[in-house]
């Protein structure tokens, strides 16, 4: 564990040391199940918040991806005048299934079952692949400024830099659902 940050001890405190009285919290978060299993949520600013419900971005991606179809899937929160955020999906799918609206009502009532009908996708849009760094991370912020209609950040960084357009035109066309 860290004992400071290299010329800051305040804002190792600060960092580490603030958000809960005398526990260490490195920003990842976990929940346990009723069986008593912890489970990995990722990073706590990953969760959105829909409707006043937190919800965990890993947890409706796994249950995407636990679908027969969908081989990857990314979700990220997107603003929403009605309920604060809503989520926003993007999932490439296994060779045989194509992207349908059968297939995205499919997969919203599949989250719906998984994880309860607040955490069902706004949208989904299927793409052939995410946008991802070199070393395989998906780039979740290009995601969201797609969703919200920004203008996109910086993509050199990125293994598959044309794919951020190429999502960027089906979510704006007639591949949005």
């Amino acid at each position: 564990m860290l004992r400071t940050i290299w010329g800051n001890d305040q804002r190792y405190l600060d960092t580490y040391w603030s958000k809960f009285k005398d526990m260490y919290f490195a920003g990842d978060g976990a929940k346990r199940d009723e069986d008593g299993f912890f489970w990995l949520l990722g990073r706590v600013d990953d969760i959105m918040l829909v409707a006043g419900h937190n919800i965990s971005t890993t947890e409706v991606e796994s249950a995407l991806v636990s679908h027969n179809a969908v081989a990857e899937a990314a979700v990220v929160g997107r603003k929403d005048p009605v309920t604060g955020q809503a989520i926003a999906a993007f999932v490439s799918l296994l060779g045989g299934y194509e992207g349908n609206d059968e297939l995205v009502a499919e997969l919203r009532d599949h989250v719906a079952t998984s994880l309860g009908p607040i955490a069902k996708p706004a949208s989904i849009v299927f793409t052939p692949d995410l946008p991802k760094t070199r070393s395989g991370k998906i780039m979740r912020r290009l995601l969201q400024d797609i969703s919200e209609h920004r203008q996109l950040g910086d993509v050199t960084t990125l293994a598959n830099a044309d794919i951020v357009q190429e999502i960027a035109d089906q979510a704006s066309g007639s591949s949005k659902h």
